[in-house]
């Protein structure tokens, strides 16, 4: 019965060298009895026990269906078998040592570098911060960041120009995998001159859908929340490229906008804008990492990823 199913395994595997070669720690430690001439001097070198060793060399001369260490009080050496099998040996091992020196060397590449896209809100106002403590833990990496709409970030990302992005819209765009890093909430403001300012009773939704509002352009993740969040807006008043040059255009008094309450703090304190409540209306949204389906973030991407979620420097 035992033979039948050696038989069965052998044609399972008859094809596959994985079933037919000993895998590199078995041949390493085959290399160390050769040099070391002592499977007990070798176990300790790969840093295994001893009957571990004699296990492993064992099961090889079973797998190979040969003798390749002949054992005495006096030591282990090869049989000649087993010194021919160490010369071929040798050479996989040799093999594996480039592969692996190759694969270090696409991670270097990778390592020195990391590409960030982000929604402008994020890149102004969160990720100065989490650069700085990127920079802490990896001083060799060179950071480049290009700053845009949510739209944006998704091409830039889906076109392998950038390796993680940062979002602030409703959705996930198509192609790309994302995890919920933070969340924000938008708020009314306007320049203290403004009639709205000077209103006993908060804002109606309807009010602030039909009134012409300094607005983001259309694929920005406050639009998308705004325009979702309110079932549409009315023509803008104007509409601009910058969450800064929405902030600089409400404090010139231009008319009022809808910003994230990160962008705006500053102001609100000195009273260069004033927050305007509205009722029957939510302007939460959710701050996304994002990154191309099945490729998570590795490496810096990965502890910049990190480093989003365990910093306070935005709302819970």
């Amino acid at each position: 019965m035992s033979e039948a199913r050696d038989a069965a395994g052998k044609r399972r595997g008859a094809g596959s060298l994985a079933y037919r070669v000993p895998d590199l720690g078995a041949l390493e430690l085959l290399l160390a009895v050769a040099r070391l001439g002592s499977l007990g001097a070798a176990a300790r070198e790969v840093g295994i026990t001893q009957p571990a060793a004699s296990s492993r060399i064992r099961s090889m001369e079973r797998q190979l269906g040969v003798a390749l260490v002949d054992r005495s009080p006096r030591g282990s050496r090869l049989t000649d078998t087993g010194a021919l099998v160490t010369d071929w040996a040798r050479r996989v091992v040799e093999a594996a040592e480039a592969f692996d020196a190759g694969a270090q060397a696409l991670r270097d590449r990778r390592d020195s570098r990391l590409r960030v896209a982000a929604s402008m809100t994020i890149a102004e106002y969160l990720l100065p911060g989490w650069l700085i403590a990127l920079r802490a833990r990896r001083p060799d990496t060179a950071v480049s960041l290009r700053a845009g709409n949510s739209a944006a970030v998704a091409e830039r990302l889906l076109a392998d120009e950038a390796d993680v992005g940062f979002v602030e819209g409703l959705s996930v765009p198509p192609g790309l995998d994302s995890v919920v890093i933070a969340h924000d909430r938008l708020i009314v403001v306007t320049a203290p001159a403004h009639p709205w300012a000077r209103r006993r009773r908060p804002l109606a939704a309807g009010e602030l859908a039909s009134t012409p509002l300094i607005l983001r352009e259309k694929g920005s993740g406050t639009r998308q929340v705004l325009d979702a969040a309110l079932g549409g807006l009315a023509r803008p008043l104007i509409e601009l490229s910058s969450t800064t040059a929405v902030k600089a255009s409400a404090v010139s008094g231009a008319g009022p906008a809808v910003l994230s309450e990160l962008a705006v703090g500053e102001e609100l304190s000195l009273r260069r804008l004033v927050s305007i409540p509205v009722d029957g209306v939510a302007l939460r949204r959710d701050l996304r990492a994002v990154w191309p389906t099945g490729h998570r973030p590795a490496g810096p991407a990965r502890d910049l990823l990190s480093l989003t979620r365990s910093r306070p420097d935005h709302p819970a």
